[in-house]
């Protein structure tokens, strides 16, 4: 065996590091680039030896024919590029934990990209809308986002609310806002494409942040409304155009481009910024 490779029989020595990245299910390790890793390696039907980073950690398959050797080979082939998505990983994991909402009076949340402070307020009705966000003052517009307190979310309930009537009352308004601003920028990027929406939906899905149907229906998260703007433009955008090419063809991001030149700045953003976590 090679020397940079062991099996998970001295993966507990006394006298050894424990593995920097390691797989709940790991079976061998690998030093790759000066990391120690442990992984999960599986035998199955298939031709060729993959590799998978997901949230557990490094995760490689190989048929059943090929040695151990070759597949030590293919991993040491593929150490940097391992441990550059298994870095990734974890950052996004780290985000997606920070992004965890305690939900209180006083607990803060993206809006459009800045922080908004969710404050208990009893004394308020706030008419049909059962909430609604204050202005900043004028000295609090010249301060960068950074600098400026987050923005009062005034909230219509009791002291003694649950968190559970806290998340659905912030979330209804959430949706409120969601919607009104997404069929204000589905009008503003329309005409542009040269298209026509006809029906808008709001989602909760998981991973997806919007669809279109050949129909006119467009169908966006709601969630969108935790991103920038700019981030949001292009989600719109980005579903517009499928009312043009419905695949993800060159012809496709040649539509997205001629309303938005910078999409893919925009798309990174969408990937990389982790948005609150609801449960």
């Amino acid at each position: 065996m090679h020397p940079l490779f062991r099996s998970t029989l001295d993966l507990f020595e006394p006298d050894q590091a424990p593995a920097a990245f390691s797989h709940p299910r790991a079976n061998r390790q690998a030093c790759l680039c000066d990391v120690l890793v442990a992984y999960e390696l599986k035998r199955g039907k298939r031709r060729t030896i993959g590799f998978v980073v997901g949230p557990d950690g490094l995760a490689v398959s190989a048929p059943k024919w090929v040695s151990l050797s070759d597949v030590d080979a293919a991993l040491r082939k593929k150490g940097a590029w391992v441990v550059k998505k298994l870095e990734e990983s974890r950052a996004r994991h780290a985000r997606l934990q920070a992004a965890h909402i305690e939900w209180h009076d006083g607990t803060t949340l993206p809006f459009l990209g800045q922080q908004i402070r969710v404050v208990i307020d009893p004394t308020h009705a706030f008419g049909a809308k059962g909430a609604v966000l204050s202005e900043r003052s004028a000295d609090m517009l010249d301060r960068s986002p950074a600098q400026a307190p987050p923005l009062r979310l005034q909230v219509s309930l009791p002291h003694s609310a649950t968190a559970l009537q806290i998340r659905d009352a912030v979330q209804a308004w959430l949706m409120r806002q969601a919607r009104q601003m997404f069929i204000e920028r589905l009008n503003h990027f329309a005409p542009q494409l040269q298209v026509q929406w006809r029906k808008l939906s709001l989602s909760n899905a998981g991973t997806r942040w919007g669809s279109a149907r050949t129909d006119g229906s467009i169908r966006l998260n709601w969630r969108l409304i935790h991103f920038k703007p700019s981030v949001i433009d292009y989600v719109v955008a980005h579903e517009l155009s499928h009312l043009r090419v419905m695949d993800h063809s060159p012809r496709f991001w040649d539509t997205v481009r001629s309303v938005m030149p910078d999409y893919a700045s925009r798309l990174r953003q969408l990937k990389d910024e982790a948005v609150p976590h609801w449960q």
